[in-house]
């Protein structure tokens, strides 16, 4: 059986044994009401609002709309639309102003003034990776695409402290939507729904403190083709489901492959879940047509970003514990998978 074959999944009972979880997690984990579901317009948050729905029913489910200045247009609007068939109520919340305030635009654009003089303010622009291909044994190397007034897209090379204080500053957008879904999740005594599929969670693909604080994530387990197949079966409108992935952070138009996963996602993932089965190269690459050093390189890569990104995935550090409160927790998780096994049972 192909690798491709051996991702697919049974999308009704994938989408119920889901919908179960969220329920038990809400009411009887986190003893909350309903859901805040971040809606972006792209696929997974589209997903994650169905399945939100499909749990707790639309009138526990909240979306929220966070556009900002530099936000595809189109963002908005397909998610307005979605809320609006899942008949949920949703909030529009443009966070322009709190970014200017915090200086996300001011400070990423003096960052790039130092690699590019020249750059002015309401010039677009963008943070695309070189190299990384299957076909290449290039570093991943990041440079600036800037487009200049008579439509040349030009690319600058960045230093790495020049990087390190862009990503921060674009870093902001991600970190202030989620405070806005807390304080509608505070306000309406609800939870957080985080929306990463398996690839960006296992990747690194999320901001500490930003997308990747939730209360929930119910498609972290799942792979992107399994999350594109949930999307049909939930019936997401097909402008959302055809729709390239896409960062909407810069005011370029930037797809997640080319800022940070180098290939497409429908490769990655038959690459990730081969590795994860414990495939050996020269499997993978039979399965994509490829040679076994370039899926070599791919899999190497995947390794790398998970040992890069490890610290996103680590909990605040404690000199030493406090026993009673890692005693209580660990009495919850065994009665939550003693319900769970009662469930499935």
């Amino acid at each position: 059986m192909s690798l491709a074959n051996e991702l697919q999944i049974d999308k009704a009972e994938v989408t119920e044994q889901i919908a179960a979880t969220l329920r038990q997690q809400v009411g009887e984990v986190l003893s909350r009401r309903g859901l805040v579901v971040g809606m972006s317009g792209g696929i997974d948050s589209s997903v994650c609002a169905a399945l939100a729905v499909r749990a707790l029913g639309p009138t526990h489910v909240l979306g929220l709309l966070m556009p900002e200045r530099e936000s595809d247009r189109q963002s908005l609007d397909l998610a307005a639309r979605w809320a609006d068939a899942l008949g949920i109520a949703y909030v529009v919340e443009d966070i322009t102003p709190m970014l200017a305030a915090l200086g996300c635009y001011a400070r990423r654009n003096a960052a790039i003034r130092r690699a590019m003089p020249e750059f002015q303010d309401e010039w677009r622009c963008k943070v695309v990776l070189s190299g990384g291909r299957l076909d290449s044994d290039r570093l991943n190397v990041s440079s600036l695409a800037v487009e200049l007034p008579d439509g040349e897209v030009r690319h600058v090379r960045l230093p790495a402290a020049e990087y390190r204080e862009i990503v921060a500053a674009t870093n902001f957008k991600q970190r202030v939507r989620t405070m806005l879904e807390y304080f509608h999740a505070d306000r309406l005594h609800y939870a957080v729904v985080g929306t990463p599929n398996r690839l960006e969670y296992d990747q690194g693909f999320f901001v500490k403190g930003g997308d990747g604080l939730a209360d929930v994530k119910p498609i972290a387990h799942l792979y992107k083709s399994q999350v594109y197949a949930l999307a049909e079966f939930l019936d997401v409108p097909a402008a959302i489901r055809t729709r390239p992935p896409t960062t909407d952070t810069y005011s370029l138009p930037q797809t997640q492959e080319e800022f940070y996963f180098a290939l497409p996602a429908a490769t990655l993932d038959l690459v990730l879940f081969a590795h994860n089965l414990g495939r050996d190269p020269a499997a993978v690459a039979a399965e994509l047509g490829r040679s076994p050093d370039e899926a070599a390189r791919v899999l190497r890569d995947i390794d790398q970003k998970r040992a890069t990104t490890r610290y996103l995935h680590l909990p605040p550090l404690l000199v030493e514990p406090v026993s009673e409160i890692a005693a209580h927790q660990e009495r919850r998780r065994r009665r939550t998978a003693a319900h769970s096994w009662r469930n499935q049972a």
